[in-house]
This record gives C-alpha cells, sequence and structure tokens, in this order.
C-alpha cells in the first residue's frame, strides 16, 4: 500500500512539472564566448517562436542562425544559435530547445528577462532538467548520481567512474539482478496462484533456491569490494605522522609545491591539523599534516593537537610514515642488524604510540606487504645528510628523499600513486563499485533478503512459499530505491540539490 502511494505520489508530481516550462542558464555563470540557455516543457516550441519570429519550427537537433528579440519591446538582443529538441528524443524527454548566444553578462541577462516575459514560463530550480529526466525515465538513479559526479570530477580517474556511471555501469548490474529476481518471484508466485495448496514443492523451489544462491554470492562479491567506488568519489584520506621536526610539514609543502604549513626548526610547531587535496595520478588525495608525536610534551595546546594527530591516523585510509635520517643514523651506531631499518620502524612506530599500526610478528620482518595494519608508506627524510651512504644498502620499500632539496619527491609521488590506484581500482577495466552509502545500504539489505529466502528454501519441512515470496519482493524493492522505480520525494530532494541551476 505505502509503495503504491508512492507510485501515484511520483506520477502526480510528474504531471505538474510537465505542465510548466522552465528555463535557465546551462553553460555556468561568468563571461565566457558563447552562452548556453536552454528550455523544457511544453511550451519550449512557443519560446522559439517568440523570440526569433519564425512562423514553423527549425528541423530537429538542427542548429540555424537568428535573431533573437524581447517578445516585449522586439528589440534585437543578440544574433545566435537555436536548437529545437522535440520529445521525446530529448535531454529531460520533453520538448526542449537551447539559445546559443554570446556569452557577455548583459547578453545573458537580456535573453533570460525575455523569457521569462513569456507566459508559463518560470526560472528552472536547481538539478530541473535532470529531474525531469529522471522522471521521464531518461535516467535512472544511478545515472543521475553519476552525472552529479561528472560535474563535480576534479581527477581523471574520478571523471572516469562519474561518466561510466552515469551511462549505465551500475544501473546496468542492477538491472540485470533485478531480471533474475523478477523472474524467480514470477516461479514462485505463479505456483501459489495455480495450486491449491502452499506448501512447499521441492523440485520447484529447487532450480529458485539455486539461481538466488549464485546471484547472493555475485552481490557478496559486490559488497567486498573495499569500498573502492566510495574512496575514488570521495578522496583518500592520508595523514603524515612521525616525530617533531622529522620533515612533515616540509614534506607537505613539497607535494602540494606551496607553503600550505608552517615550518620552522622550532619542535612542535604544527598544532591544528593542515589539510590538502591533491591529484596524484589521476587519483584524488586528501593530505593532512599533523602534530608531531612524542610522549613527553606538558602543552596543552601541543596535547590536542597529538590528541587530533592521534584521530586522524584512526580514519585515514593511507598513512605517510616520515622517518628523520639522523635519529635512524643515531640508532643504527648503536645496533648491527640485517633488517636494522625495519627494526628501526617498528621501535619508532610503538614509541609514536601507534602499535596498531604494525601486524607483523617481531620476528618475521621479511614481508613488507602484510607489515602494516593499513596502507602504509615509509619515508626516510634529510638523506642530503647521508655521508655514509646508507640508503644505498636499504630496502627499496623506504622512500629516500630530502625535502629540502626535494630528491626523492617524484618518486614519493610515483609510489602513493601506485597505493592509490591499488585502494581505489581502475574504473575502466574493474567490476562497477558503489560509491555512495545509499548504494552499499540497500545491497545489504537486498542481500539479507535473499539469505532469508535461502533460509526458508533450505528447510524442507516447514518452507513456506508465501514467506519465500515476500523476501524475493523485498529484495526486489531494495533495487528498485537503488535505481528510483521505488523512492520518497525526500530522497530525490537530497539527490538534486546539489546540482546547478541549469543541469
Amino acid at each position: 500500500m505505502f509503495y503504491s502511494l508512492l507510485k501515484v505520489l511520483s506520477f502526480n508530481i510528474t504531471i505538474v512539472r510537465q505542465k510548466s516550462t522552465v528555463f535557465a542558464l546551462s553553460s555556468g555563470s561568468g563571461k565566457c564566448g558563447v552562452a548556453v540557455i536552454r528550455v523544457t516543457g511544453t511550451e519550449a516550441g512557443a519560446a522559439i517562436k517568440k523570440l526569433t519570429n519564425l512562423q514553423e519550427l527549425p528541423q530537429p537537433r538542427t542548429a540555424i542562425l537568428r535573431s533573437i528579440k524581447h517578445p516585449i519591446s522586439n528589440e534585437v538582443l543578440d544574433k545566435g544559435l537555436v536548437l529545437w529538441f522535440p520529445g521525446p528524443k530529448s535531454f529531460t524527454g520533453e520538448d526542449s530547445c537551447e539559445f546559443h548566444v554570446h556569452g557577455g553578462l548583459a547578453v545573458v541577462n537580456q535573453v533570460l528577462d525575455a523569457l521569462g516575459n513569456l507566459h508559463n514560463l518560470k526560472v528552472a530550480e536547481p538539478g530541473e532538467f535532470t529531474r525531469r529526466a529522471f522522471l521521464n525515465g531518461k535516467l535512472d538513479l544511478t545515472e543521475v548520481e553519476g552525472l552529479a559526479d561528472l560535474l563535480k570530477a576534479e581527477t581523471e580517474a574520478q571523471r572516469k567512474q562519474a561518466f561510466l556511471q552515469s551511462h549505465g555501469s551500475l544501473s546496468n548490474l542492477y538491472e540485470k539482478w533485478k531480471q533474475k529476481l523478477k523472474h524467480s518471484v514470477a516461479n514462485i508466485e505463479a505456483h501459489i496462484d495455480f495450486e491449491e495448496t502452499e506448501t512447499l514443492e521441492y523440485g520447484l523451489v529447487e532450480g529458485v533456491r539455486e539461481n538466488i544462491h549464485i546471484l547472493c554470492q555475485e552481490i557478496e562479491r559486490h559488497l567486498k569490494d573495499g569500498r573502492k567506488g566510495e574512496l575514488l568519489r570521495n578522496g583518500v584520506r592520508t595523514v603524515i605522522l612521525g616525530e617533531p621536526n622529522v620533515g612533515k610539514s616540509s614534506l607537505l609543502n613539497a607535494l602540494c609545491q606551496r607553503p600550505a604549513s608552517i615550518v620552522t626548526p622550532i619542535s612542535g610547531t604544527t598544532r591544528d591539523v593542515i589539510e590538502v587535496t591533491l591529484n596524484i595520478g589521476g587519483y584524488p588525495l586528501i593530505l593532512s599534516d599533523t602534530a608531531g608525536l612524542r610522549n613527553t610534551s606538558q602543552d596543552i595546546i601541543e596535547l590536542e593537537g597529538i590528541s587530533r594527530a592521534k584521530d586522524m591516523y584512526r580514519k585515514a585510509d593511507l598513512v605517510i610514515l616520515v622517518i628523520d635520517f639522523l635519529n635512524y643514523l643515531n640508532w643504527h651506531d648503536k645496533c648491527n642488524s640485517i633488517n636494522n631499518v625495519k627494526e628501526y620502524i617498528q621501535v619508532y612506530i610503538k614509541e609514536l604510540g601507534l602499535s596498531d599500526l604494525i601486524q607483523t610478528d617481531e620476528c618475521d620482518l621479511k614481508d613488507w606487504k602484510n607489515m602494516f595494519s593499513k596502507s602504509c608508506v615509509v619515508v626516510l627524510n634529510k638523506t642530503d645528510l647521508d655521508t655514509k651512504n646508507l640508503c644505498g644498502n636499504m630496502d627499496n620499500e623506504v622512500v629516500k628523499l630530502s625535502c629540502k632539496s626535494e630528491d626523492g619527491i617524484p618518486e614519493l609521488v610515483d609510489v602513493l600513486a601506485q597505493h592509490l590506484k591499488v585502494l581505489c581500482g581502475d574504473p575502466s577495466h574493474e567490476y562497477p563499485s558503489m560509491n555512495q552509502a545509499r548504494h552499499r545500504e540497500q545491497v545489504q539489505k537486498c542481500r539479507n533478503n535473499l539469505l532469508l529466502f535461502l533460509q526458508e528454501a533450505n528447510n524442507k519441512e516447514t518452507g513456506d512459499l508465501v514467506i519465500m515470496a515476500e523476501y524475493l519482493r523485498k529484495a526486489l524493492r531494495n533495487l528498485g530505491r537503488l535505481i528510483g522505480t521505488v523512492t520518497s520525494e525526500e530522497i530525490l530532494d537530497v539527490i538534486f540539490r546539489d546540482f546547478c541551476i541549469g543541469k
């Protein structure tokens, strides 16, 4: 009943919206060579005729050069291209048109004013063009979200993921699951409708059970994606950690190529978290410089900075652990071990109070890959002071650099890019990944309902077809919420509110 009401509500909203015609600047505000003003709705064709004095509408999807006039004063405002897109073969699915005019502010404002003086035309709300496309079935909800991400994409990998999603990478996957579920529900409901008894017919259920079992395995693989899509969409949170004065702030400045963080010879200069966003190899990295970690400080402000640094560490997806070469040299002179770099790292991490970063047993230091509990890059700074050539015999897993001379910074960028690719994946070649909490929530609920179905189907003695069918219908509704066939106005408002006017 509730979902039937939602469908009626969505239908009524669609009718109300389609009665109005809206317009907006679609190409973004500010001076530019060409501005695109978009109109969609039942009066779009009339808008062309009234602003251009055309008696007949142009050929669809064909640009024509026309003088554009104000409907009240009949003054020529500009000369530009006019395009006509009759529905349903348009972006919104409605009759639409575009005016391509010179991008000066005065020209754009006058053309918008001219449209505003036409009967039944109003300024579009943010995201209204895309919302109409969704309501008219031109896009599903995951494609809408992909389009929103495409407009916000700042790195190449983000662009690839958003483009693929806006063109159906996720919706095609979920639609495939949906069709499998529909077929399974139909088989069980047909038996319920045409048989006198609703008790379990094991022969019928076995085929459905096997199909749902395979689908469950596919969904489990989808859920165990390491949150790659979400990391790529939101950025990989990366924290720089180390003792005071090891060069954390200098490293941040070297990576972002500007003095974002204050650098002084005084220990404990950095008190608060300094955050910058970088594009590393096409991947988004949110880099945080933090207070130096030590146990001897009595300064209340510094202690708060240390607390915040550890909090950032707990939230981080990637850690850059910075070691001072001189501190390592002093330790090296006191001991003589084949694995002294790894041993020093273990001692160093424990001194920083980050023991949970190490997951390798102390006596097993051979495997760098499994040494840390989360992705970690070890950086040895101030290697310009290496007069004994210790760095030449050091493991390649340690990035040797000098923030002072910037030697080794390109190598660090390459290492970071490798870690980011592992964390985020390659959207062009990998299985589609969820990139929003909303996706994960509904996929998990779908999986849970399918597991409940399997539990009921595996019970040959007391399994009930009616209960099985209901679990499958619930799983279908979860997929419907994903792609937008079952949704509410509140969810749509949240998704479309971040679009700009004209999109």
